[in-house]
């Protein structure tokens, strides 16, 4: 594997893959397009047209090139080496949403707040903690997103996703062995699609409920900047993870260009002139940080995805 991504070997790998209907580029930056602003470029960014698109190229591409699949990018840091082979980011025709009888059909590339806005029009409770996720429904169901007490395993039903081959399968919300802020998936799944199901309720109250849990959100959290939500996951007993931090002194905490937010301590930032390796080296020294006040090794929530930067004496 190459010491990050090039321009020449973006051009050689896209003369080896498949033909598709979609949008296939070489050498495509990822940092204007990434929540935290950093990262370094896809060797190959594809966009595919439809399911029936995506199914074909992965079917056809050949067996030794990765694919990652990336949507809004809310809960992922890009290295700044950028991401070797090809990187799949779902478009508007993986976007829909349709209700009817308190069920609500969405293509893994619907924002998840649209979806609750969409719940309260149709009268459809229960999906209100939704409207706090930012992000696309495929991520939230990778990471079994959750917010204000509820996790999206509680209002998911069905999943349709394509396998690393194009082939594809339906699972149920059992079959995908859901966890804290995890799946059961395999790692290769690119989810496609899928059915959540609600509860009849007056949209006065639908409405209260996200009012207030948006100003509870405004009254803990960092608003108005781009974070990646939490960095670490809870430990599954004892303090939260903002606790520790804060206990280990790491309340503003910055390394370069990145800061744990004084607001929220389990908010990692971006304040102007960050770079993914201060991101990370940040969270790390975080974690040691921890480890050593409270002997707990925190896990990381946001998803790390690429290569690290080409370093001195090195050659890409």
């Amino acid at each position: 594997m190459t010491a990050a991504v090039t321009f020449d070997s973006a051009t050689a790998l896209l003369g080896r893959l498949p033909a598709a209907r979609g949008d296939l580029r070489p050498f495509v930056p990822l940092a204007a397009g990434s929540w935290l602003g950093v990262g370094g470029p896809a060797e190959v960014l594809f966009r595919p047209a439809d399911a029936s698109d995506l199914a074909d190229f992965l079917a056809a591409r050949p067996a030794d090139v990765p694919v990652t699949i990336i949507g809004a990018t809310s809960n992922l840091l890009v290295r700044d080496g950028g991401v070797p082979g090809v990187v799949v980011r779902l478009g508007p025709s993986f976007g829909g949403i349709s209700i009817r009888d308190n069920r609500v059909v969405a293509g893994a590339g619907a924002f998840v707040s649209m979806i609750a806005r969409r719940a309260l029009e149709a009268s459809v409770g229960a999906m209100e903690f939704l409207g706090g996720i930012p992000g696309t429904l495929g991520g939230a169901i990778r990471m079994n997103a959750g917010a204000h007490g509820h996790e999206l395993c509680e209002v998911l039903r069905e999943v349709t996703a394509l396998d690393s081959t194009g082939t594809t399968h339906v699972w149920t919300v059992a079959d995908l062995k859901f966890g804290y802020r995890s799946c059961g998936a395999p790692e290769d799944t690119i989810f496609i699609s899928a059915v959540l199901e609600g509860q009849a309720a007056r949209a006065a109250d639908i409405q209260a409920r996200m009012e207030a849990d948006r100003l509870h959100r405004e009254a803990v959290q960092p608003v108005r900047i781009k974070t990646a939500g939490s960095t670490f996951r809870n430990p599954p007993e004892g303090p939260r993870a903002w606790e520790l931090i804060d206990r280990a002194g790491c309340r503003g905490l910055r390394v370069g260009g990145a800061k744990m937010h004084e607001v929220h301590c389990n908010f990692m930032v971006n304040t102007g002139a960050a770079t993914a390796s201060d991101l990370e080296t940040l969270g790390e020294t975080v974690r040691t940080r921890v480890r050593t006040t409270s002997g707990v090794d925190l896990v990381w929530e946001v998803r790390r995805i690429g290569l690290p930067p080409v370093t001195e004496g090195e050659t890409a």
